[in-house]
């Protein structure tokens, strides 16, 4: 079954832009784009390098019980901008209802501009399980035990 997401505007966003939507019939991730305040749309938004910030989507979503939406960069923001979300993926959970912003920040030298309309992101809707904690004794054994960071090989 696919999960519906149901989607608010903001009053004040530009409704001419696309929905996030699905770009190849194979994608796993809906790209969602800038939708910047009127006073913003000339000009962009300027990302300075290594520097963060919240870019508006003009949306707000309605996510089913049991799924997550994960916002996810792009990939071709990062290779050629070094754009990228400093927490990726960022999770929004089913029970939130304000709007839905993309941080995002520059990991190059030089400045980038985030356009009205840009393709900014990607979310990704995956269900969620929701665990039992219980505290134990003892935990059971396995061949690689307690070997952390690096202890499965070179690579």
């Amino acid at each position: 079954m696919n999960p519906t997401i149901n989607i608010l505007w903001e009053d004040w966003a530009d409704r001419s832009l696309p929905l996030p939507a699905y770009e190849t019939p194979g994608a796993a991730g809906a790209d969602i784009r800038a939708n910047l305040p009127q006073d913003q749309r000339e000009t962009g938004i300027t990302l300075a390098p290594m520097q963060r910030l919240i870019a508006p989507t003009g949306i707000r979503v309605e996510i089913p019980a049991g799924y997550e939406i994960q916002i996810r960069p792009r990939s071709g923001l990062a290779l050629k901008h070094g754009i990228t979300l400093p927490n990726t993926p960022g999770t929004i959970d089913s029970d939130y209802r304000g709007p839905l912003g993309v941080a995002l920040v520059n990991l190059s030298d030089q400045p980038y501009i985030i356009r009205h309309g840009d393709r900014i992101a990607q979310m990704v809707v995956a269900p969620v399980l929701q665990a039992r904690f219980q505290v134990v004794e003892r935990l059971s054994e396995t061949a690689r035990g307690a070997g952390g960071f690096g202890s499965t090989g070179k690579a």
